[in-house]
């Protein structure tokens, strides 16, 4: 089978396709083959070692301290059940699936094998397999924040970084859950944030959010731009700010921030459950959440969707 191979860390051009071995599933594993995956920001993290502040030797410790442990990269995918092993029960051949491998990656290749008790659901009839697989990594950590932020109906949200993969989906899911959005996104990107539930929206190449004298239940940073020191007096009594891309720095800042005030920081990675996957795919089939897909690219121009992720001006996935 055809795969996407990284043998060292460094720019989009490090990357191959290389044919190698199909695996094969053990008993409790399922083959899939994979007709759609992804590139996100956590693929151009691990391939460039690009992370935030005080998290680069960790990085190595777990992706590979010279080249990367896992030469496939790729974390989420929708395909179909190609083989099982003997003691599968939760699916069977020929049934359309969508997976997040998370950490473990595998995904840029044309079949991976996973564990059947792993983040792996059935694809519901309504949805094309682009849409699935863009489903997984933007709305886990969606999903995760907003939960941990104890975002309630009514409440005022502002998410600073609305039109990326992890933004696009906090802006639907707060929306539906009764939230008053306010995206924070460039000029070219206003009208695709309102479209997608945002009641205000604010163009960060004009404006400050945190000098407009409004104030928030929630803030949402995820692209690393709004520390707590930066945005404090945007944040009611009892507010929280939920760093999905922060530091060190900014975490041990926020425990701080936490234990001293009445605000309070949430960072840290995003928990990822099978429960989420299944709430996902009934809001996507709904209609409720739909990811957003800017490009799409054939697996052979995966050299060329590294480098549109690396330019940061990514909307959606």
């Amino acid at each position: 089978m055809k795969a996407v191979v990284v043998e060292r860390y460094g720019t989009p051009e490090v990357l191959r396709i290389k044919e190698i071995p199909t695996p094969s599933p053990k008993d409790d594993e399922l083959l899939i083959q994979i007709n759609a995956t992804t590139v996100t920001s956590g693929d151009w993290r691990v391939r460039s070692q690009t992370v935030p502040t005080g998290f680069g030797l960790i990085m190595r410790l777990v992706f590979g301290l010279r080249k990367p442990r896992q030469p496939i990269l790729g974390s989420e995918l929708a395909g179909v059940v190609a083989a099982i092993g003997k003691n599968v029960t939760r699916f069977k051949v020929g049934e359309r699936v969508f997976a997040f491998s998370d950490a473990r990656m595998g995904c840029h290749a044309e079949a991976i094998v996973l564990p059947q008790d792993g983040m792996v659901v059935a694809t519901p009839p309504g949805l094309t397999d682009d849409v699935a697989a863009a489903l997984c990594f933007g709305g886990t950590t969606a999903l995760d924040f907003l939960r941990r932020g104890k975002i309630q109906r009514g409440e005022k949200l502002l998410v600073n970084g609305a039109s990326g993969a992890v933004g696009t989906a906090v802006v639907q899911l707060a929306r539906h859950f009764g939230a008053e959005v306010t995206g924070v996104a460039s000029t070219a990107n206003l009208d695709l944030v309102r479209s997608l539930g945002a009641v205000h929206v604010i163009d960060y190449t004009q404006a400050d959010f945190t000098r407009n004298g409004e104030t928030y239940d929630v803030i949402v940073d995820t692209v690393g731009t709004a520390p707590y020191s930066r945005c404090r007096r945007s944040l009611k009594d009892g507010g929280r700010l939920l760093l999905v891309l922060a530091g060190l720095p900014e975490m041990l800042q926020g425990l701080w921030v936490s234990l001293t005030s009445r605000h309070t920081v949430i960072a840290g990675p995003a928990a990822v459950k099978l429960e989420d996957l299944l709430d996902l795919a009934a809001l996507a089939e709904a209609g409720d959440v739909q990811p957003v897909i800017d490009r799409r690219y054939p697996l052979e121009q995966i050299v060329d969707a590294h480098r549109y992720v690396d330019t940061g001006r990514k909307r959606g996935n």
